[in-house]
């Protein structure tokens, strides 16, 4: 690509995959990546040009109210993928691995992957982790499987880190997450999630790697960006992360139209006679 020319346009890309993101990272275009777990907000999110609906594991958080993304089983990822699937026409669709999928042996994660794979039309998986999950990234590749990796904050280990605050700010972490990234990108991942760590660490990253970078918490020097889409969208207020930028206050939209469907019921106002047969 020339200096002279323009970066593609990829409104127009009739459907992303993992060969489009790569493009993107290479002409200097920003990927846009928003989580989704249901068909009415893929179609919504799909249609409004975001390039990567991930259906994370956050749905634990944000869909069923546990605490952690650790109680999320396979068969729960593979029911809110099937439904995001439905509802794009455009969009790449990665899928996390939950906790207990894949630790155990590569074996077991390529056989989780499939699931997600065959079962849900999806076209790639994510999971958490570096030098432990190598081997199992190479055997998922190996087999057809296009991986993204995650380093930073992996909520998957909360219990071992014990605490959600930035990570990689000493030496010896920041070092060990260079070496992951270095090696995930050999064991074939497409794309790289950096969560909850210095903004200057992952610009060092991202220029690092050939591979594109989606950050959360990460700075905008990454090659993209992902948010939580209840955060971006002001339907989980109770915590708000430092990185969340609201870009709506759907929980008092909702809850103001709600109030003034229960007044109406209470007052027999509704339905009219027009909304009556």
């Amino acid at each position: 690509m020339s200096a002279e020319s323009s970066p593609p346009d990829v409104a127009d890309v009739p459907r992303v995959t993992t060969q489009t993101v790569q493009e993107m990272k290479d002409a200097g275009v920003p990927i846009a990546v928003l989580t989704a777990y249901d068909y009415t907000s893929a179609r919504l999110f799909d249609q409004a040009g975001v390039d990567v609906l991930l259906v994370g594991d956050s749905a634990s958080n944000v869909m069923a109210g546990n605490e952690t993304t650790l109680p999320m089983t396979l068969d729960q990822m593979v029911y809110h993928a099937q439904c995001v699937v439905r509802g794009i026409d455009r969009a790449l669709v990665v899928v996390d691995l939950p906790f207990g999928s894949y630790q155990g042996a590569p074996e077991e994660a390529l056989q989780s992957a499939i699931r997600v794979m065959k079962e849900t039309g999806s076209h790639a998986v994510k999971l958490e982790g570096g030098a432990p999950v190598v081997e199992s990234v190479e055997r998922m590749v190996t087999a057809g499987v296009p991986v993204m990796g995650h380093l930073g904050l992996t909520p998957q280990s909360i219990y071992n880190f014990g605490t959600y605050q930035v990570r990689a700010r000493g030496e010896a972490e920041a070092e060990q997450l260079r070496a992951d990234a270095k090696r995930l990108e050999a064991a074939g991942c497409f794309a790289l999630v950096l969560e909850k760590i210095p903004a200057e660490l992952a610009q060092e990253v991202t220029e690092s790697l050939s591979i594109p970078t989606i950050g959360i918490g990460a700075g905008n020097q990454t090659d993209g960006q992902v948010l939580v889409s209840h955060d971006a969208l002001g339907l989980s207020t109770d915590f708000t992360p430092r990185f969340v930028r609201r870009y709506a206050r759907l929980d008092e939209t909702i809850t103001e139209a709600i109030d003034e469907y229960v007044s109406d019921v209470r007052d027999r106002s509704f339905p009219a006679d027009d909304e009556s047969y």
